[in-house]
């Protein structure tokens, strides 16, 4: 069944075995003047259909390598060489098919994300009981059942007290993700062997599955400038094939020998090999959890000079920590508390980062009453019948008595506290470096990176001290989002590939060479702006996305010169008098084989570059 699927789907190939078995037949029965016109009017016919294709092409503005498989056809035939034009005709169609076989193979990783699309979930009616429902009619605030092995159909957040959730088709991360009360849960991960409850966040189409098989989708569909870069070869492989064709004609005076040399000089590896690798390589950037929106991007990737990196949430974490408490009139760990009960209520960004401080010191936060956000200054509370504030220095200084100047160091700020109008002490907190951006950066200068740049809206001092700890020299602070297009735009060192995660950071992606969302806690619009979504937040897929590129950009050439290589030695043989025509027909299929396989090398792009980087993982 799978033969006569794959006779349908190239009904050439079946066509040729067809016509082989018929002029065998007539050969057979010494009718072999009848077989050979078999064999002519088949591959000529072919041979019209691939010239008109041609046609079609070079008035597109593209001068393509069909029209040496078309000569090598005619030639075949006007010498007699029936069986060899059948073979071309045959490597032809079989190339096609290669091609189509080697392609799926690379995109498997790729398409793994579209054959898990959640279809069907479990909503809870009002009385409690189930109703399966489609995922597209799940409405937010929904409550869900996600049975063991079934996949999340929505953003949700978890309300089991615990949960342990398969990622790996989202991120890339092989191990699963422990997950507790009200922790995220993205649409597309599979549940563990527990059922579990979960409150719909979003809808189906704006949900972190859903946006991952846009990005997917529009990466299966692109094609790379560099696909075309065989084309480039055309006029002078095709001008070289005829000098070789009809240099050894002239040579030896047999036109069979003109024959024999374009039969190996159909040039399907120089057609195949470009095409197979930049799929492979886009699958191996999916395989890290690296979205790749276009194959043209792995070109620019292996090309960049110049990579900036917002600051806050891509080289920092985003959210500041505590590094310090300062009580005046109390423990540390009871101002901590007020201050963590305070902000309980609040959605500043300092907020989460004092009520963790809390929770990872073992503390419990108290009851608060009267809480009220004061505008752009803190937040007041009313715990245990005092009236606590928590904000701005300046402003704490101007409701209580004897507040000190903050004593600080590079990169740090400081929340303030006054308790029934009087000073209690200060938290410092500041926005930590990644763990791996030093490695990172260390990175990509092995692999070519020559500047390294620092865009940010954060205070210059600020901006400086992270530099400084990076190693980053170029630095620009305080910048609105027109400032950092205009960076990008000025930079000499192109391509320029830019980073970030932020709504601010979605015009500077989309105007850089290319741009780079950090799409796990970014927004959506930075990742709809950006040629590259990078699904986990690990700053050093950046560089695993660059030795990506530009492994499979050498990997790309290396096939297209393989083949030119192995073709014009082949050429040599045959114009020798050492390669008859039939003979050389069927090595060009062991071209493209070997030219398959190389470009299929690509699947483990990038790898290998980074190892040895230190603190590289």
């Amino acid at each position: 069944m799978r033969v006569i699927a794959l006779l349908r789907r190239y009904p050439i190939i079946g066509l040729a075995i067809g016509v082989a078995a018929l002029a065998g037949t007539l050969t057979a029965v010494t009718l072999g003047d009848i077989a050979h016109a078999v064999l002519a009017v088949f591959t000529l016919s072919i041979a019209v259909r691939e010239g008109v294709r041609m046609v079609r092409y070079i008035i597109k503005g593209h001068v393509g390598l069909d029209i040496l498989a078309v000569t090598a056809i005619v030639a075949t035939v006007a010498v007699g060489e029936y069986w060899a034009s059948l073979v071309i005709v045959v490597m032809l169609a079989s190339g096609e098919a290669l091609e189509d076989y080697a392609a799926g193979r690379a995109e498997r990783e790729l398409s793994a994300l579209l054959e898990n699309v959640p279809q069907r979930a479990h909503r809870y009616r009002d009385d409690g009981t189930i109703e399966d429902i489609a995922a597209t009619d799940v409405m937010v605030g929904d409550r869900l059942l996600v049975r063991p092995a079934e996949v999340v159909p929505v953003d949700a957040a978890l309300m089991s007290f615990t949960g342990t959730f398969d990622e790996s088709s989202l991120t890339g991360e092989s191990l699963p993700v422990e997950k507790v009360d009200g922790d995220s849960v993205m649409s597309g991960s599979v549940n563990g062997s527990g059922a579990v409850d979960v409150r719909a966040s979003a809808i189906a189409a704006d949900s972190q599955y859903q946006r991952i098989v846009e990005l997917v989708s529009e990466a299966k569909n692109s094609k790379a400038p560099l696909v075309r870069l065989a084309d480039r070869y055309a006029v002078p492989f095709t001008f070289v094939a005829y000098a070789f064709a009809g240099i050894a004609w002239w040579i030896s005076g047999d036109a069979q020998r003109f024959a024999e040399v374009l039969v190996v000089a159909t040039p399907c590896p120089l057609l195949i090999g470009a095409p197979v690798a930049f799929m492979a390589g886009m699958s191996s950037a999916a395989k890290s959890g690296i979205v790749i929106k276009n194959a043209g991007t792995l070109e620019r990737l292996a090309r960049a000079k110049t990579v900036a990196f917002d600051k806050t949430g891509t080289l920092t974490h985003g959210l500041p920590q505590v590094v310090d408490v300062r009580p005046v009139s109390m423990s540390a760990d009871e101002l901590l508390i007020l201050v963590g009960s305070t902000e309980q209520y609040s959605s500043h960004v300092l907020a989460s980062a004092l009520r963790t401080a809390v929770a990872e010191r073992g503390l419990t936060l108290r009851d608060a009453a009267n809480a009220k956000d004061v505008a752009t200054h803190g937040v007041e509370a009313t715990i245990d019948g005092r009236v606590v504030f928590v904000g701005k220095p300046s402003y704490v200084s101007t409701i209580a008595s004897g507040v000190p100047e903050p004593l600080l160091d590079e990169g740090e700020a400081a929340v303030y506290v006054s308790v029934d109008g009087a000073y209690a002490g200060s938290v410092i907190v500041r926005d930590e470096i990644r763990p791996d951006a030093i490695a990172t950066l260390a990175a990509l200068r092995t692999l070519s990176i020559r500047n390294v740049m620092m865009l940010t809206g954060d205070i210059e001092p600020v901006a400086k001290h992270v530099a400084q700890q990076l190693g980053i020299e170029d630095v620009r602070a305080e910048c609105l989002p027109e400032d950092k297009v205009q960076a990008i735009r000025a930079a000499p060192l192109r391509p320029v590939v830019m980073v970030g995660d932020g709504v601010n950071d979605a015009p500077v992606l989309a105007v850089s060479d290319v741009g780079i969302a950090m799409g796990a806690k970014g927004s959506t619009a930075a990742a709809e702006s950006a040629d590259v979504v990078i699904l986990l937040d690990d700053v050093s897929r950046v560089a695993r996305a660059v030795s990506i590129g530009q492994r499979t950009v050498r990997i790309a050439l290396q096939s297209i010169w393989w083949g030119i290589g192995f073709s014009v030695l082949l050429m040599g043989v045959a114009a020798a008098g050492f390669l008859p025509a039939i003979v050389g027909a069927a090595m060009q299929e062991v071209v493209d084989l070997i030219a398959i396989l190389g470009a299929l090398r690509a699947v483990r792009a990038g790898q290998a570059q980074l190892h040895g980087v230190a603190g590289w993982h």
